[in-house]
């Protein structure tokens, strides 16, 4: 029977290694168990060995013994050892290491879905000095297990930023830090779940992911209309039993209209009156172009309304944070279904956000990007007015993304196909209709999103989509395809 040796790292090796020796023999037992390392893969070329003196440590065997072993693997091949310098794991002949071939190579795919940024422009140097700064500051609590909801230098931080820059009036204490808006929102909704909610009011156009994860606790979602000025709150009152209502206030996603001051009203008023909680998405909230941003619906009704942020569109989705402002008589249910989910933010990541944002470091990020994507949906409508006859760019110039209305009788799963084949990835509005895309009167829609390409694709970007249009504007599709109900077109305010 062999015994398995586990080899601590040491001072001169570093490295942990587990050989199984077959045999009393230890020279003999050592040679086996490192040639068949060697052979299976488990020990990859280039990989260095402990030195003698410290594997003879390890193994409580004589250092000759040891260096014994090495000598002859080196002179079959299995090995390279030069004196001074160590010893390693050759490529021998006829070898056939285990190791996994590198990964191949992504498709070159242009991509014009919308939400997404542009994640080459994340502002690495600037992301690393903030991280360099919380690893090397960071008291030793830091480094254990923090706050369910959050790091507490990281909410201060949040509070602060929301009140300035968004309006949302809440206390750090009321700030909850998640991996990201889809776990913000199932917290929400199995704490309302816990409390015996049933029922949850979607827009009706909007993430069909966001309304799996609140099926996902339970609760049954109801589309509600939306128009021109946003969610269709007059139809949502009229429902009975809605305990929760998702609303993208700011920009909604994806028909690109804000929701108006008097439907903004009217929302949190019903909440206050049915005791129902707001979820306000501010997914992109930051970028608006031909105007100051409006700030957020949570400040007319801190207890009633949810607000959620994230760092995704301002720097990467990879970053891995998002932010909710609660109602005060919230945060217990949330942190206890935080605790029951086991899961909590990456410390560090936290720590990083939190120097970055009191450097300044987001704001001048957002500021950049905001420019960017400003001329970026500039340059789409120039497109649109001049090589794109029959289509209409909606929506408010706003966001990382616009809604195109496409010409009469051209179906929007016609675009999309065409698009495909030119390797350009883009989404129809059926796709995002959670009342199934029935048939309209109207025009179709085709979702396109300016933020992912990195700037010197975007116009190869662009002109993929000009031939999709053209492919499918002559490609003599009836009229009478089927399509989704097109959103009502905003009125001018």
């Amino acid at each position: 029977m062999a015994d398995s040796w586990s080899i601590s790292p040491t001072a001169t090796s570093g490295l942990d290694l587990h050989l199984a020796l077959g045999t009393p023999r230890p020279g003999r037992g050592l040679e086996d168990a490192l040639r068949d390392a060697v052979t299976s893969g488990r020990l990859a070329p280039r990989t260095r060995l402990p030195s003698t003196r410290a594997l003879a440590a390890d193994l409580g065997v004589a250092r000759g013994t040891v260096a014994a072993v090495y000598a002859q693997l080196a002179a079959e091949g299995w090995l390279d050892s030069r004196v001074g310098a160590g010893t390693w794991v050759a490529a021998p002949v006829g070898a056939t290491p285990a190791v996994a071939p590198p990964p191949a190579a992504e498709p070159d795919l242009l991509d014009l879905r919308a939400g997404i940024p542009d994640a080459s422009a994340f502002p690495r140097a600037a992301w690393a000095a903030s991280a360099r700064r919380a690893a090397t500051e960071a008291a030793t609590a830091h480094l254990g297990y923090g706050d369910p909801l959050g790091d507490a230098e990281l909410r201060h931080a949040l509070a602060a930023y929301l009140a300035r820059v968004r309006g949302v009036r809440t206390e750090p204490g009321a700030v909850v830090v998640t991996h990201g808006f889809g776990e913000l929102l199932a917290l929400v909704c199995r704490a309302l779940a816990a409390r015996g909610a049933r029922r949850v009011a979607v827009e009706r156009y909007g993430h069909a992911a966001h309304r799996e994860v609140v099926a996902a606790a339970g609760l049954d979602v109801v589309p509600v209309a939306v128009d021109g000025d946003g969610l269709d709150v007059a139809a949502l009152a009229e429902l009975s039993g809605i305990d929760a209502v998702l609303v993208t206030a700011a920009h909604q996603f994806p028909t690109g209209v804000a929701l108006a001051p008097d439907r903004r009203r009217s929302l949190v008023a019903w909440a206050a009156r049915t005791g129902a909680i707001v979820v306000e998405d501010d997914y992109d909230g930051e970028f608006r172009y031909d105007r100051r941003a409006v700030g957020a619906v949570q400040a007319l009704a801190p207890d009633h309304v949810v607000y959620a942020g994230t760092a995704s569109k301002a720097l990467a989705p990879g970053v891995g944070l998002a932010w909710g402002a609660v109602p005060p008589a919230l945060v217990a249910d949330l942190a206890h279904q935080r605790r029951l989910s086991g899961v909590r933010p990456d410390r560090l990541a936290q720590l990083t956000l939190a120097r970055f944002l009191d450097d300044h470091g987001y704001d001048q990020t957002v500021r950049s990007r905001r420019a960017v994507y400003r001329a970026r949906r500039r340059r789409l409508q120039e497109v649109v007015d001049a090589r794109m006859p029959g289509c209409r760019l909606v929506g408010m110039d706003a966001g990382l993304h616009g809604l195109l209305e496409l010409p009469a009788g051209v179906p929007e799963r016609a675009v999309v196909r065409a698009a495909a084949t030119r390797g350009l990835r883009l989404a129809g509005l059926a796709e995002l209709d959670a009342a199934g895309g029935g048939r309209g009167d109207g025009p179709q829609h085709v979702v396109v999103g300016f933020g992912a390409p990195p700037g010197h694709r975007y116009e190869a970007a662009l002109d993929a989509l000009v031939a999709a249009v053209d492919n499918a504007v002559t490609g003599g599709v009836s009229a009478a395809t089927s399509r989704p109900a097109a959103p009502a077109r905003r009125r001018r305010r």
